[in-house]
């Protein structure tokens, strides 16, 4: 009867178990792969486009690794009752990321923005979305284009337009700023940025 018994739990263990690990594997298949987990591999050429887009490649790899893994306690750390939360922060950044994306779209920031409720996980990936579409605009642009891709401002019929050289020392460079307080406060808060991370190669060490 043992004998039996076994070849027929067998018979239908078997087929629950894969069916299982076929569940498994469809989940894992459906979830969104997020862009900069590695820096993209770089242009053969310079350019004005390659170069602003090479920027925005590295914003995009230190925020993918400043974000991977934070947990809730992570996210309501903050240095002192003045400062910012985590979250708090990465709504800037997120913010900063629409500025960086529209720019070279040539489309316009409306004022006052509305702002959106999200999840830390949809905040993450729009914000990392938003780095990778700019990077790839930029690197697709010529140089005369660059020059049009101004940051504009919209409140009402009053438009307000600043060249290029600003997104750069102003959003570009705050994000890069504010990804650096979340390394920070990830640090305080216990849970510090991944050792094997290489800002310099843009990869994971083994």
């Amino acid at each position: 009867m043992k004998p039996l018994f076994l070849a027929l739990l067998f018979t239908f263990t078997v087929p629950i178990l894969a069916t299982a690990q076929d569940e498994t594997m469809k989940k894992d298949s459906t979830e969104p792969v997020l862009p900069y987990r590695q820096i993209p591999d770089y242009p053969d050429a310079y350019s004005a486009g390659t170069v602003a887009a090479r920027l925005i490649d590295g914003l995009g790899f230190r925020y993918y690794w400043a974000t991977e893994g934070l947990r809730e306690e992570d996210l309501q750390f903050q240095p002192n009752e003045e400062a910012r939360t985590s979250r708090e922060t990465l709504d800037h950044i997120y913010g900063l990321s629409l500025l960086i994306a529209r720019a070279p779209r040539g489309e316009a920031n409306l004022q006052p923005s509305t702002e959106e409720e999200l999840s830390f996980e949809e905040l993450r990936r729009k914000t990392l979305e938003n780095f990778r579409e700019a990077g790839e605009l930029l690197r697709a642009s010529r140089d005369e284009e660059i020059a049009r891709y101004n940051i504009i401002f919209q409140r009402g019929e009053e438009v307000a337009e600043f060249p290029f050289w600003n997104l750069i020392n102003g959003p570009i460079a705050d994000a890069l700023w504010h990804v650096g307080q979340v390394v920070s406060f990830r640090r305080s808060s216990g849970n510090p940025l991944n050792p094997k991370v290489s800002v310099f190669s843009g990869r994971v060490r083994e």
